[in-house]
């Protein structure tokens, strides 16, 4: 198996070298349009999921989860490439989907494994992407598999061992996968007869993946191996070569949009919205202290009310006031119960260290709410799971689990009762509203555009420079848009006049300048009273903004007047890549404007002006920290500012 290994190593490393070397065969021959042959491979299986019913003779002690094994790949191939770019791929063969899952410890404190021979006959048809000057390629396309092998292997330490077949193993799968390859000619340049070995590698994601109609068990594999392939071309002219000509690469677009003047302050009527989970720490199934914990006395006159002039000025004023209304959540939810006698709840506790602990969580809660609030314990159910209904980590996932798992060890409050959670949508809970003065508010910004930056510049920089030949630096920055607050381009100015210089590398390192000016003044009398809503996305979700299009349409827009301009600027957390969640929190942004800009024409409302911006995760924009993980779902949002017409 190590000798099998190592050359399918070999010949992977001999793929990549040939696909850097980028070395394009002028052939005098055209190339077959049909090609057929075979193809070899092994299949890297990585199991997850939860496994304790083998079949109906046998449910194991304790439950496997994780796993992964190396399998064989074969396959009878055929191709049809009727041009050097667009093409079809068929394979039809012997896919192994085995493995062993990872020892677990039965209940008799001695050590027991599972193996598997998991194996189908599959059918892959793929779309194949290749290229004019390169025998570089890409395919994808689903696969349809049905299953010949269910067989597996139990082994206890105490018990004898045992041998079987899984029961409900599906007998037919439908999923899919995407790769890539590179053609090796093995055939003189001049010969009709063709001959090409083209080491492959490819993923097959758990999408569609679940091994069984009962349990949990999904498989994603990664594939490498090679395929040889014959065809037949025909004579074709020499082909003269004509010199390449460098095509001069796009320019950029530079615009500058200024307020016309700088609020520093704004009165500013705030939506918050209440996020209807309690975040529990590890090792512990007591309420955080972070969360406001009242004594009964304390309790007996707290008013949800008394939140709502709360003042703090950090982050512009909002993530303390935010944070501080949502720790006192459980208070929030005891008064909101208290006072509509008829509601009720259910407390959903979630730990991948088991339901039992899951439980636990929930208990905490209710108990607070039974003792401090004096609510009656019939009104509030309580459930225990490993994960939540919503979770963060997805099957498959292996990217930053700490802080995913952090989002999944929680309490969610659940609630039919309107008098908890308004039409607000989302699952959240009805917000809370507080009068509050915003700090630094998003319309004394100063938008600068680089059309075209994401995709023709490494960076680009702005050098601004007032009336006394003094310059500010700003950057480098990668996005196309980037806002910088009126206040720090003014200083201690009241006014001025300054110049713009945009400086931008792109992708050959070639520097291009943009100039524009721009005139500021500082808004010294009192600002209109505005405007602000936030909405809440739960992980790696913008769709969901569907949800929130009643609240968008029957709450906010009515307060949009005409003349106002309405700010939309969309954030994510810290997880994922920067690229993916600088898009994420584009789409939430645009998605948001469409809406209202519906409900507006419906209304008949005009001369309405949007600033839409997308941050991702941006932490000098973020509303919030990142180190906790109400902090992460809090900056999951969508922030809408109504600045009303002067």
């Amino acid at each position: 198996m190590l000798t099998i290994i190592k050359i399918k190593q070999r010949l992977i490393i001999l793929s990549l070298m040939m696909i850097f070397a980028q070395s394009t065969l002028k052939a005098q021959t055209s190339q077959p349009t049909w090609w057929f042959g075979l193809s070899g491979a092994a299949n890297f299986n990585f199991y997850d999921g939860t496994t304790q019913r083998l079949n109906n003779a046998l449910f194991v002690p304790t439950a496997f989860h994780k796993g992964d094994g190396i399998k064989p790949f074969g396959s009878f191939l055929m191709e049809y490439r009727p041009g050097p770019v667009w093409g079809a791929m068929l394979n039809i063969g012997y896919d192994g989907r085995g493995g062993k899952f990872d020892g677990v410890i039965a209940p008799c404190d001695c050590p027991a494994t599972l193996e598997t021979d998991l194996s189908y006959i599959t059918i892959e048809p793929n779309l194949r992407l290749g290229s004019a000057t390169s025998n570089f390629y890409f395919f994808a396309g689903p696969r349809v598999a049905f299953n010949l092998d269910k067989n597996f292997e139990y082994t206890q330490e105490k018990q004898p061992d045992t041998d079987g077949e899984f029961s409900a193993i599906r007998k037919t799968i439908l999923s899919g996968q995407v790769g890539m390859g590179y053609d090796i000619p093995l055939s003189p340049a001049t010969s009709a007869s063709k001959v090409v070995l083209s080491p492959f590698v490819s993923y097959h994601p758990y999408f569609g993946q679940d091994s069984r109609t009962i349990e949990s068990w999904s498989v994603s594999t990664l594939r490498t191996g090679v395929a040889l392939k014959f065809g037949k071309g025909k004579a074709v002219p020499a082909i003269v070569e004509v010199p390449v000509v460098d095509v001069p690469l796009a320019d950029v677009t530079f615009s500058v949009r200024a307020p016309k003047s700088v609020p520093i302050e704004r009165q500013v009527s705030e939506t918050l919205p209440l996020r209807n989970s309690i975040f529990f720490d590890e090792s512990s199934s007591e309420i955080p202290n972070r969360y406001v914990l009242l004594s009964k006395s304390q309790a007996s006159d707290f008013k949800e009310v008394q939140l709502e002039n709360v003042q703090t000025v950090t982050m512009n004023g909002r993530s303390a006031r935010q944070l501080n209304v949502y720790h006192n959540i459980l208070n929030i939810t005891g008064d909101r119960m208290r006072s509509n006698p008829g509601t009720i709840i259910s407390l959903s506790g979630a730990s991948m260290k088991g339901a039992q602990e899951g439980k636990a969580f929930a208990e905490s809660v209710k108990y607070y709410l039974v003792d401090r609030f004096g609510i009656d314990a019939s009104r509030i159910s309580t459930e225990g799971r490993i994960k939540p209904l919503i979770p963060s980590e997805q099957p498959g996932g292996k990217k930053e689990l700490t802080l995913l798992r952090e989002g999944d060890r929680r309490v969610d409050i659940l609630s039919g009762s309107p008098e908890l959670l308004m039409e607000v949508g989302g699952g959240m809970m009805k917000p809370v509203s507080i009068n509050a003065v915003q700090v630094d508010p998003m319309d004394s910004h100063v938008v600068f555009n680089v059309g075209g930056a994401k995709d023709l510049l490494r960076t680009w920089s702005l050098d601004i420079t007032n009336n006394m030949g003094n310059t500010q630096h700003f950057g480098p920055y990668t996005r196309d848009i980037v806002s910088i607050p009126g206040k720090d381009i003014l200083g201690n100015s009241a006014d001025g006049n300054y110049k713009v210089v945009m400086t931008g590398v792109n992708k050959k390192g070639i520097t291009t300048t943009k100039e524009s000016s721009v005139y500021l003044v500082r808004q010294t009398e009192t600002v209109e009273k505005g405007y602000r809503f936030s909405i809440l996305f739960d992980f790696d979700k913008s769709r969901t903004i569907d949800s929130y299009e009643k609240f968008l349409v029957d709450v906010v827009s009515p307060l949009i007047t005409d003349g106002s301009k309405v700010i939309i600027h969309g954030h994510t957390d810290i997880i994922g890549s920067e690229d993916y969640n600088a898009t994420l929190s584009e789409s939430r942004a645009a998605q948001t404007q469409k809406i209202i800009e519906g409900a507006l024409n419906n209304a008949g409302k005009k001369n309405v002006t949007f600033e839409t911006i997308g941050y991702g995760e941006d932490l000098d924009r973020s509303p919030f920290e990142n180190n906790l993980p109400e902090e992460r779902f809090y900056n999951r949002t969508v922030i809408i500012d109504i600045v009303p017409v002067k």
